[in-house]
Protein backbone atom coordinates (compact mmCIF):
# COMPACT_ATOMS: atom_id res chain seq x y z
CA UNK A 1 0.00 0.00 0.00
CA UNK A 2 1.51 3.38 -0.99
CA UNK A 3 1.81 6.28 1.43
CA UNK A 4 0.94 9.84 0.45
CA UNK A 5 1.53 13.16 2.17
CA UNK A 6 -0.12 15.52 -0.28
CA UNK A 7 -3.29 15.27 -2.28
CA UNK A 8 -6.24 17.33 -3.43
CA UNK A 9 -9.35 17.02 -1.27
CA UNK A 10 -12.24 15.19 -2.99
CA UNK A 11 -15.79 16.44 -2.57
CA UNK A 12 -16.34 15.30 1.01
CA UNK A 13 -20.14 15.17 0.80
CA UNK A 14 -20.03 12.89 -2.23
CA UNK A 15 -17.99 10.43 -0.21
CA UNK A 16 -20.11 10.72 2.90
CA UNK A 17 -23.39 10.26 1.00
CA UNK A 18 -22.22 7.35 -1.18
CA UNK A 19 -25.14 4.87 -0.87
CA UNK A 20 -23.03 1.72 -1.42
CA UNK A 21 -20.62 2.66 1.38
CA UNK A 22 -23.38 3.65 3.80
CA UNK A 23 -25.33 0.48 3.01
CA UNK A 24 -22.34 -1.72 3.86
CA UNK A 25 -21.61 0.27 7.02
CA UNK A 26 -25.15 0.20 8.40
CA UNK A 27 -25.68 -3.46 7.52
CA UNK A 28 -22.43 -4.67 9.06
CA UNK A 29 -22.21 -2.40 12.12
CA UNK A 30 -25.75 -1.30 13.07
CA UNK A 31 -24.52 -0.36 16.56
CA UNK A 32 -21.67 1.89 15.36
CA UNK A 33 -22.39 4.52 18.02
CA UNK A 34 -21.76 2.04 20.83
CA UNK A 35 -18.09 1.62 21.94
CA UNK A 36 -16.81 -1.95 21.83
CA UNK A 37 -14.07 -3.15 24.18
CA UNK A 38 -13.21 -5.94 21.75
CA UNK A 39 -11.35 -3.29 19.72
CA UNK A 40 -9.37 -1.90 22.67
CA UNK A 41 -6.41 -4.15 21.93
CA UNK A 42 -6.08 -2.73 18.41
CA UNK A 43 -5.92 0.92 19.55
CA UNK A 44 -3.49 0.06 22.35
CA UNK A 45 -1.15 -1.65 19.86
CA UNK A 46 -1.44 1.27 17.41
CA UNK A 47 -0.67 3.82 20.14
CA UNK A 48 2.33 1.78 21.23
CA UNK A 49 3.70 1.34 17.71
CA UNK A 50 3.63 5.10 17.01
CA UNK A 51 4.25 6.24 20.55
CA UNK A 52 1.17 8.39 20.05
CA UNK A 53 -1.07 9.76 22.82
CA UNK A 54 -4.25 9.19 20.81
CA UNK A 55 -5.33 6.10 18.84
CA UNK A 56 -8.79 5.36 17.41
CA UNK A 57 -10.86 2.73 15.62
CA UNK A 58 -13.41 4.87 13.78
CA UNK A 59 -16.52 4.40 11.64
CA UNK A 60 -17.51 7.21 9.31
CA UNK A 61 -21.24 7.82 8.92
CA UNK A 62 -22.83 10.66 6.91
CA UNK A 63 -22.71 13.19 9.76
CA UNK A 64 -20.58 11.69 12.51
CA UNK A 65 -17.33 9.81 12.81
CA UNK A 66 -17.91 7.31 15.64
CA UNK A 67 -15.09 6.06 17.88
CA UNK A 68 -15.61 2.33 18.33
CA UNK A 69 -12.50 2.20 20.51
CA UNK A 70 -10.20 4.98 21.70
CA UNK A 71 -6.99 5.66 23.62
CA UNK A 72 -6.18 9.16 24.86
CA UNK A 73 -9.67 10.72 24.56
CA UNK A 74 -12.99 10.41 26.30
CA UNK A 75 -14.94 11.60 23.30
CA UNK A 76 -17.09 9.09 21.37
CA UNK A 77 -17.55 10.99 18.13
CA UNK A 78 -16.43 13.87 15.92
CA UNK A 79 -17.81 15.65 12.87
CA UNK A 80 -17.23 13.57 9.73
CA UNK A 81 -16.52 16.61 7.57
CA UNK A 82 -13.94 17.95 10.08
CA UNK A 83 -12.10 14.64 10.50
CA UNK A 84 -8.76 13.57 9.08
CA UNK A 85 -10.15 10.08 8.48
CA UNK A 86 -12.61 11.17 5.78
CA UNK A 87 -9.57 11.82 3.57
CA UNK A 88 -8.47 8.20 4.09
CA UNK A 89 -11.90 6.89 3.19
CA UNK A 90 -11.94 9.02 0.06
CA UNK A 91 -9.02 7.11 -1.40
CA UNK A 92 -9.46 3.65 0.06
CA UNK A 93 -6.33 2.01 -1.35
CA UNK A 94 -3.94 4.34 0.49
CA UNK A 95 -3.08 5.16 4.05
CA UNK A 96 -2.62 8.78 4.99
CA UNK A 97 0.15 10.55 6.91
CA UNK A 98 -0.03 14.20 7.98
CA UNK A 99 3.29 15.22 9.55
CA UNK A 100 2.21 18.72 10.56
CA UNK A 101 -1.44 19.68 10.12
CA UNK A 102 -0.74 23.32 10.92
CA UNK A 103 1.14 23.66 7.64
CA UNK A 104 -1.08 21.33 5.55
CA UNK A 105 -3.58 23.36 3.46
CA UNK A 106 -6.14 20.57 3.79
CA UNK A 107 -6.24 20.63 7.61
CA UNK A 108 -4.62 23.85 8.85
CA UNK A 109 -7.96 25.66 9.34
CA UNK A 110 -9.83 22.81 11.06
CA UNK A 111 -11.07 23.47 14.57
CA UNK A 112 -9.03 20.72 16.24
CA UNK A 113 -5.90 22.03 14.63
CA UNK A 114 -6.31 25.73 15.41
CA UNK A 115 -7.92 24.96 18.76
CA UNK A 116 -7.70 22.27 21.46
CA UNK A 117 -6.28 19.67 21.33
CA UNK A 118 -4.10 21.44 18.67
CA UNK A 119 -3.53 18.30 16.62
CA UNK A 120 -0.45 18.19 14.43
CA UNK A 121 0.40 14.61 13.52
CA UNK A 122 -2.01 12.06 11.98
CA UNK A 123 -1.54 8.60 10.46
CA UNK A 124 -4.50 6.47 9.36
CA UNK A 125 -5.28 3.30 7.40
CA UNK A 126 -8.72 2.44 5.95
CA UNK A 127 -11.03 -0.29 7.29
CA UNK A 128 -12.43 -2.03 4.22
CA UNK A 129 -15.72 -3.99 4.31
CA UNK A 130 -17.01 -5.52 1.09
CA UNK A 131 -14.82 -3.17 -0.97
CA UNK A 132 -16.04 -0.03 0.83
CA UNK A 133 -13.98 2.18 3.16
CA UNK A 134 -16.20 2.51 6.23
CA UNK A 135 -13.68 3.73 8.81
CA UNK A 136 -10.05 3.83 9.93
CA UNK A 137 -7.47 2.77 12.45
CA UNK A 138 -5.56 5.97 13.19
CA UNK A 139 -3.14 7.63 15.59
CA UNK A 140 -2.85 11.37 16.44
CA UNK A 141 -0.39 13.60 18.29
CA UNK A 142 -0.25 17.27 19.26
CA UNK A 143 3.41 17.34 18.18
CA UNK A 144 4.52 17.32 14.54
CA UNK A 145 6.88 14.69 13.19
CA UNK A 146 9.62 14.77 10.61
CA UNK A 147 8.99 11.35 9.07
CA UNK A 148 7.21 7.99 9.49
CA UNK A 149 8.85 4.71 8.40
CA UNK A 150 6.94 2.74 5.76
CA UNK A 151 7.20 -0.39 7.91
CA UNK A 152 5.27 1.38 10.62
CA UNK A 153 2.51 2.32 8.18
CA UNK A 154 2.37 -1.28 6.99
CA UNK A 155 1.76 -2.34 10.59
CA UNK A 156 -1.06 0.21 10.84
CA UNK A 157 -2.63 -1.19 7.67
CA UNK A 158 -2.48 -4.69 9.16
CA UNK A 159 -4.25 -3.42 12.26
CA UNK A 160 -6.94 -1.91 10.00
CA UNK A 161 -7.30 -5.26 8.27
CA UNK A 162 -7.58 -6.95 11.68
CA UNK A 163 -10.33 -4.48 12.67
CA UNK A 164 -12.18 -5.21 9.41
CA UNK A 165 -11.99 -8.96 10.10
CA UNK A 166 -13.26 -8.45 13.63
CA UNK A 167 -16.20 -6.36 12.34
CA UNK A 168 -17.08 -9.17 9.88
CA UNK A 169 -16.81 -11.87 12.55
CA UNK A 170 -19.00 -9.90 14.94
CA UNK A 171 -21.52 -9.23 12.17
CA UNK A 172 -21.70 -12.92 11.29
CA UNK A 173 -22.10 -13.79 14.96
CA UNK A 174 -24.87 -11.20 15.32
CA UNK A 175 -26.70 -12.48 12.25
CA UNK A 176 -26.32 -16.04 13.44
CA UNK A 177 -27.67 -15.09 16.86
CA UNK A 178 -30.64 -13.35 15.21
CA UNK A 179 -31.34 -16.42 13.09
CA UNK A 180 -31.08 -18.69 16.11
CA UNK A 181 -33.36 -16.39 18.09
CA UNK A 182 -35.84 -16.32 15.20
CA UNK A 183 -35.63 -20.09 14.92
CA UNK A 184 -36.12 -20.43 18.65
CA UNK A 185 -39.16 -18.17 18.49
CA UNK A 186 -40.49 -20.15 15.54
CA UNK A 187 -39.95 -23.42 17.37
CA UNK A 188 -41.62 -21.98 20.45
CA UNK A 189 -44.52 -20.67 18.36
CA UNK A 190 -44.82 -24.06 16.65
CA UNK A 191 -44.75 -25.86 19.99
CA UNK A 192 -47.37 -23.51 21.44
CA UNK A 193 -49.57 -23.95 18.36
CA UNK A 194 -49.36 -27.74 18.69
CA UNK A 195 -50.22 -27.51 22.40
CA UNK A 196 -53.11 -25.13 21.72
CA UNK A 197 -54.47 -27.46 19.04
CA UNK A 198 -53.90 -30.47 21.33
CA UNK A 199 -51.63 -32.13 18.76
CA UNK A 200 -48.93 -34.44 20.03
CA UNK A 201 -45.62 -34.36 18.15
CA UNK A 202 -42.91 -36.98 18.52
CA UNK A 203 -39.57 -38.23 17.18
CA UNK A 204 -38.76 -41.91 17.60
CA UNK A 205 -35.06 -42.89 17.68
CA UNK A 206 -35.51 -46.44 16.45
CA UNK A 207 -32.08 -47.74 17.48
CA UNK A 208 -32.25 -46.49 21.07
CA UNK A 209 -36.01 -46.86 21.40
CA UNK A 210 -36.31 -43.37 22.88
CA UNK A 211 -39.31 -41.25 21.86
CA UNK A 212 -39.03 -37.48 22.30
CA UNK A 213 -42.50 -35.99 22.47
CA UNK A 214 -44.27 -32.82 23.61
CA UNK A 215 -46.52 -32.66 26.65
CA UNK A 216 -49.67 -33.07 24.53
CA UNK A 217 -48.41 -36.43 23.25
CA UNK A 218 -47.58 -37.66 26.76
CA UNK A 219 -50.93 -36.45 28.04
CA UNK A 220 -52.76 -38.40 25.33
CA UNK A 221 -51.02 -41.61 26.33
CA UNK A 222 -51.60 -41.00 30.03
CA UNK A 223 -47.89 -40.53 30.78
CA UNK A 224 -46.39 -37.96 33.20
CA UNK A 225 -45.15 -34.82 31.42
CA UNK A 226 -41.63 -35.15 32.86
CA UNK A 227 -41.31 -38.91 32.35
CA UNK A 228 -38.82 -40.76 30.16
CA UNK A 229 -40.67 -42.15 27.16
CA UNK A 230 -39.60 -45.21 25.24
CA UNK A 231 -41.24 -47.23 22.50
CA UNK A 232 -42.20 -49.90 25.07
CA UNK A 233 -44.15 -47.39 27.16
CA UNK A 234 -45.99 -46.02 24.12
CA UNK A 235 -46.90 -49.38 22.60
CA UNK A 236 -47.79 -50.65 26.06
CA UNK A 237 -50.28 -47.79 26.48
CA UNK A 238 -52.17 -48.74 23.29
CA UNK A 239 -55.28 -50.86 23.80
CA UNK A 240 -54.36 -54.53 23.46
CA UNK A 241 -56.97 -55.04 20.74
CA UNK A 242 -55.38 -52.29 18.61
CA UNK A 243 -51.71 -52.87 19.44
CA UNK A 244 -50.95 -55.52 16.82
CA UNK A 245 -52.54 -53.65 13.92
CA UNK A 246 -50.83 -50.40 14.91
CA UNK A 247 -47.37 -51.99 15.06
CA UNK A 248 -47.99 -53.80 11.77
CA UNK A 249 -48.90 -50.52 10.03
CA UNK A 250 -45.77 -48.85 11.40
CA UNK A 251 -43.51 -51.64 10.14
CA UNK A 252 -45.18 -51.55 6.73
CA UNK A 253 -44.69 -47.78 6.50
CA UNK A 254 -40.99 -48.17 7.39
CA UNK A 255 -40.48 -50.93 4.85
CA UNK A 256 -42.31 -49.21 1.98
CA UNK A 257 -41.01 -45.73 2.86
CA UNK A 258 -44.64 -44.68 2.96
CA UNK A 259 -46.67 -42.57 5.36
CA UNK A 260 -48.05 -44.22 8.48
CA UNK A 261 -51.72 -43.45 9.12
CA UNK A 262 -53.51 -45.37 11.85
CA UNK A 263 -56.18 -45.05 14.50
CA UNK A 264 -56.10 -46.77 17.89
CA UNK A 265 -57.37 -46.53 21.43
CA UNK A 266 -55.41 -45.85 24.61
CA UNK A 267 -55.92 -48.74 26.97
CA UNK A 268 -56.33 -46.86 30.25
CA UNK A 269 -58.65 -44.11 29.03
CA UNK A 270 -60.32 -45.64 25.98
CA UNK A 271 -59.73 -42.41 24.06
CA UNK A 272 -59.22 -42.65 20.30
CA UNK A 273 -55.98 -41.33 18.80
CA UNK A 274 -55.01 -40.76 15.17
CA UNK A 275 -51.31 -41.23 14.45
CA UNK A 276 -49.54 -40.02 11.31
CA UNK A 277 -45.85 -39.97 10.41
CA UNK A 278 -43.03 -41.39 8.31
CA UNK A 279 -39.33 -42.30 8.38
CA UNK A 280 -37.22 -39.16 8.78
CA UNK A 281 -33.80 -40.57 7.88
CA UNK A 282 -32.02 -43.86 7.16
CA UNK A 283 -28.49 -45.20 7.44
CA UNK A 284 -26.25 -46.10 4.50
CA UNK A 285 -27.90 -49.52 4.24
CA UNK A 286 -31.40 -48.06 4.08
CA UNK A 287 -32.37 -49.04 7.62
CA UNK A 288 -34.65 -46.50 9.31
CA UNK A 289 -32.99 -44.41 12.01
CA UNK A 290 -35.72 -42.02 13.11
CA UNK A 291 -39.47 -41.85 12.67
CA UNK A 292 -41.26 -38.52 13.05
CA UNK A 293 -44.98 -37.93 13.41
CA UNK A 294 -47.98 -36.43 15.16
CA UNK A 295 -50.85 -37.79 17.24
CA UNK A 296 -54.31 -36.23 17.37
CA UNK A 297 -57.09 -36.99 19.85
CA UNK A 298 -60.14 -37.90 17.73
CA UNK A 299 -62.34 -39.23 20.52
CA UNK A 300 -65.05 -36.63 19.92
CA UNK A 301 -65.04 -37.31 16.19
CA UNK A 302 -65.31 -41.04 16.79
CA UNK A 303 -68.18 -40.47 19.19
CA UNK A 304 -69.86 -38.33 16.54
CA UNK A 305 -69.39 -41.11 13.97
CA UNK A 306 -70.93 -43.62 16.37
CA UNK A 307 -73.84 -41.28 17.06
CA UNK A 308 -74.39 -40.84 13.34
CA UNK A 309 -74.38 -44.60 12.82
CA UNK A 310 -76.89 -45.08 15.63
CA UNK A 311 -78.99 -42.22 14.27
CA UNK A 312 -79.03 -43.74 10.79
CA UNK A 313 -79.93 -47.10 12.27
CA UNK A 314 -82.74 -45.51 14.28
CA UNK A 315 -83.85 -43.50 11.26
CA UNK A 316 -83.93 -46.62 9.09
CA UNK A 317 -86.06 -48.35 11.73
CA UNK A 318 -88.38 -45.36 11.97
CA UNK A 319 -88.73 -45.03 8.21
CA UNK A 320 -89.77 -48.67 7.94
CA UNK A 321 -92.30 -48.22 10.71
CA UNK A 322 -93.54 -44.98 9.17
CA UNK A 323 -93.97 -46.57 5.74
CA UNK A 324 -95.97 -49.37 7.28
CA UNK A 325 -98.07 -46.82 9.15
CA UNK A 326 -98.63 -44.79 5.98
CA UNK A 327 -99.73 -47.85 4.06
CA UNK A 328 -102.20 -48.68 6.82
CA UNK A 329 -103.44 -45.09 6.97
CA UNK A 330 -103.90 -44.98 3.21
CA UNK A 331 -105.87 -48.23 3.16
CA UNK A 332 -108.06 -47.31 6.12
CA UNK A 333 -108.69 -43.75 4.86
CA UNK A 334 -109.60 -45.09 1.43
CA UNK A 335 -112.10 -47.50 2.97
CA UNK A 336 -113.90 -44.59 4.62
CA UNK A 337 -114.51 -42.65 1.41
CA UNK A 338 -114.71 -43.21 -2.33
CA UNK A 339 -114.35 -39.48 -3.07
CA UNK A 340 -110.72 -38.88 -4.25
CA UNK A 341 -110.73 -35.26 -3.12
CA UNK A 342 -111.99 -36.17 0.36
CA UNK A 343 -109.44 -38.99 0.52
CA UNK A 344 -106.56 -36.68 -0.37
CA UNK A 345 -107.64 -34.11 2.22
CA UNK A 346 -107.93 -36.65 5.03
CA UNK A 347 -104.79 -38.57 4.07
CA UNK A 348 -102.68 -35.42 3.54
CA UNK A 349 -103.66 -34.12 6.98
CA UNK A 350 -102.60 -37.35 8.66
CA UNK A 351 -99.42 -37.44 6.61
CA UNK A 352 -98.66 -33.86 7.71
CA UNK A 353 -99.20 -34.83 11.35
CA UNK A 354 -96.61 -37.60 11.06
CA UNK A 355 -94.27 -35.25 9.18
CA UNK A 356 -94.45 -32.61 11.91
CA UNK A 357 -93.57 -35.15 14.59
CA UNK A 358 -90.72 -36.51 12.45
CA UNK A 359 -89.42 -32.99 11.87
CA UNK A 360 -89.23 -32.27 15.59
CA UNK A 361 -87.53 -35.59 16.29
CA UNK A 362 -85.05 -35.05 13.48
CA UNK A 363 -84.14 -31.63 14.89
CA UNK A 364 -83.28 -33.38 18.16
CA UNK A 365 -81.42 -36.30 16.51
CA UNK A 366 -84.26 -38.67 17.30
CA UNK A 367 -83.82 -38.24 21.02
CA UNK A 368 -86.61 -36.59 23.02
CA UNK A 369 -88.79 -33.56 22.27
CA UNK A 370 -90.88 -31.28 24.48
CA UNK A 371 -94.62 -31.97 24.74
CA UNK A 372 -95.34 -28.25 24.34
CA UNK A 373 -93.54 -28.20 20.98
CA UNK A 374 -95.51 -31.21 19.72
CA UNK A 375 -98.84 -29.67 20.78
CA UNK A 376 -98.01 -26.40 19.01
CA UNK A 377 -96.94 -28.15 15.80
CA UNK A 378 -100.12 -30.23 15.61
CA UNK A 379 -102.67 -27.59 16.61
CA UNK A 380 -101.39 -24.38 15.00
CA UNK A 381 -102.73 -25.28 11.51
CA UNK A 382 -106.25 -25.73 12.93
CA UNK A 383 -106.77 -22.44 14.77
CA UNK A 384 -106.91 -18.75 13.91
CA UNK A 385 -105.41 -17.54 17.21
CA UNK A 386 -103.42 -20.11 19.11
CA UNK A 387 -103.17 -18.08 22.33
CA UNK A 388 -106.94 -17.55 22.56
CA UNK A 389 -108.17 -20.92 21.29
CA UNK A 390 -105.66 -23.24 22.96
CA UNK A 391 -105.29 -23.18 26.75
CA UNK A 392 -102.56 -25.38 28.21
CA UNK A 393 -101.81 -26.39 31.79
CA UNK A 394 -98.84 -28.70 31.86
CA UNK A 395 -95.72 -29.99 33.54
CA UNK A 396 -92.40 -30.03 31.68
CA UNK A 397 -92.61 -33.34 29.82
CA UNK A 398 -90.29 -34.94 27.24
CA UNK A 399 -91.45 -37.51 24.71
CA UNK A 400 -89.52 -40.26 22.94
CA UNK A 401 -89.97 -41.12 19.22
CA UNK A 402 -92.81 -43.67 19.63
CA UNK A 403 -94.69 -41.44 22.05
CA UNK A 404 -94.25 -38.35 19.85
CA UNK A 405 -95.41 -39.92 16.57
CA UNK A 406 -98.40 -41.69 18.15
CA UNK A 407 -99.51 -38.73 20.25
CA UNK A 408 -99.05 -36.43 17.26
CA UNK A 409 -101.58 -38.45 15.29
CA UNK A 410 -104.02 -38.46 18.22
CA UNK A 411 -103.80 -34.66 18.57
CA UNK A 412 -104.27 -34.25 14.82
CA UNK A 413 -107.40 -36.39 14.73
CA UNK A 414 -108.87 -34.63 17.80
CA UNK A 415 -108.14 -31.21 16.26
CA UNK A 416 -109.58 -32.21 12.88
CA UNK A 417 -112.76 -33.43 14.57
CA UNK A 418 -112.96 -30.23 16.66
CA UNK A 419 -112.68 -28.08 13.52
CA UNK A 420 -115.42 -30.03 11.75
CA UNK A 421 -117.89 -30.61 14.56
CA UNK A 422 -116.55 -29.33 17.90
CA UNK A 423 -115.32 -26.27 19.73
CA UNK A 424 -112.90 -25.12 16.99
CA UNK A 425 -115.79 -24.88 14.52
CA UNK A 426 -117.03 -21.66 16.17
CA UNK A 427 -115.09 -18.39 16.74
CA UNK A 428 -115.26 -18.40 20.54
CA UNK A 429 -114.69 -22.09 21.09
CA UNK A 430 -111.40 -23.39 22.47
CA UNK A 431 -109.55 -26.47 23.68
CA UNK A 432 -108.18 -26.82 27.20
CA UNK A 433 -105.25 -29.21 27.58
CA UNK A 434 -104.03 -30.45 30.95
CA UNK A 435 -100.84 -32.51 31.05
CA UNK A 436 -99.42 -33.95 34.24
CA UNK A 437 -96.40 -36.18 34.88
CA UNK A 438 -97.58 -38.79 37.35
CA UNK A 439 -95.56 -41.43 39.18
CA UNK A 440 -97.15 -44.89 39.01
CA UNK A 441 -95.31 -47.86 40.51
CA UNK A 442 -92.08 -45.88 40.27
CA UNK A 443 -92.51 -45.02 36.58
CA UNK A 444 -93.33 -41.69 34.88
CA UNK A 445 -96.70 -41.63 33.16
CA UNK A 446 -98.28 -38.78 31.19
CA UNK A 447 -101.92 -38.03 31.95
CA UNK A 448 -103.20 -35.71 29.22
CA UNK A 449 -106.76 -34.40 29.17
CA UNK A 450 -108.28 -32.81 26.04
CA UNK A 451 -111.39 -30.77 26.84
CA UNK A 452 -113.42 -28.79 24.30
CA UNK A 453 -115.40 -25.81 25.59
CA UNK A 454 -117.57 -23.13 24.00
CA UNK A 455 -118.54 -25.25 21.02
CA UNK A 456 -121.91 -26.52 19.77
CA UNK A 457 -123.75 -29.26 21.73
CA UNK A 458 -122.19 -32.67 21.24
CA UNK A 459 -123.86 -35.97 20.54
CA UNK A 460 -122.07 -39.28 20.46
CA UNK A 461 -121.80 -40.52 16.84
CA UNK A 462 -123.84 -43.57 15.91
CA UNK A 463 -121.02 -45.05 13.85
CA UNK A 464 -117.34 -45.14 14.76
CA UNK A 465 -115.30 -43.69 11.91
CA UNK A 466 -111.67 -44.28 11.06
CA UNK A 467 -110.72 -41.13 12.96
CA UNK A 468 -112.07 -42.59 16.19
CA UNK A 469 -110.31 -45.89 15.54
CA UNK A 470 -107.08 -44.04 14.75
CA UNK A 471 -107.31 -42.06 18.00
CA UNK A 472 -107.65 -45.26 19.99
CA UNK A 473 -104.92 -47.21 18.14
CA UNK A 474 -102.26 -44.58 17.43
CA UNK A 475 -100.54 -45.33 20.72
CA UNK A 476 -100.52 -49.10 20.33
CA UNK A 477 -96.70 -49.14 20.03
CA UNK A 478 -96.40 -47.74 23.58
CA UNK A 479 -97.19 -50.51 26.04
CA UNK A 480 -99.63 -49.51 28.76
CA UNK A 481 -101.01 -46.53 26.88
CA UNK A 482 -104.69 -45.80 26.40
CA UNK A 483 -107.01 -43.19 24.89
CA UNK A 484 -110.62 -42.76 26.02
CA UNK A 485 -112.89 -40.31 24.19
CA UNK A 486 -116.08 -39.10 25.87
CA UNK A 487 -118.74 -37.21 23.92
CA UNK A 488 -120.17 -35.02 26.68
CA UNK A 489 -122.88 -32.49 25.78
CA UNK A 490 -120.60 -29.57 26.72
CA UNK A 491 -117.83 -30.82 24.47
CA UNK A 492 -115.61 -33.74 23.53
CA UNK A 493 -113.19 -34.89 26.22
CA UNK A 494 -110.26 -37.23 25.62
CA UNK A 495 -108.31 -38.88 28.43
CA UNK A 496 -104.87 -40.04 27.37
CA UNK A 497 -102.53 -42.19 29.45
CA UNK A 498 -99.02 -42.55 28.08
CA UNK A 499 -96.05 -44.20 29.88
CA UNK A 500 -92.89 -42.09 29.38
Amino acid sequence: MRMRTERTDPPVMTLLDAPERLSVLHATVPDMAVPDRDFDGIVEIAAGLFDAPIALVTLIDREWQWFKAAVGTTESRASSEESFCVQVAAEADASLVVLDASTDPRFMRRSRVVGPPFLRFYAGAPIMLDGQAVGTVCVLDDKPRADVPQALMDQLSRLAGLAASLFKIKDEARRRALKEAALSREEQRHAMALEAANIGSWLWDIRSGVIAGNSAMKRMFGLPADSFVGAREIFGAIHIDDRGATFSKLRQAMKADDEYDGMFRVGDTGRWLLGRGRVHDRDSKGNPLTFIGVTIDVTDQQASVQRTRLLLKELNHRVKNTLAMLQSLARQTLRQTSDPAEFMTAFAGRLQAISEAHGLLSDHEWGTIRLADLIAKQLLPHVNCYAEQIEIHKDEISLGPDQAVGLGLVLHELATNAVKYGSLSVPKGKVVLTARNMIEDGDNVLHLTWTEVGGPPVREPKRRGFGSILIERSLDKVLGSSVKVEYLPAGVTALIRLPL
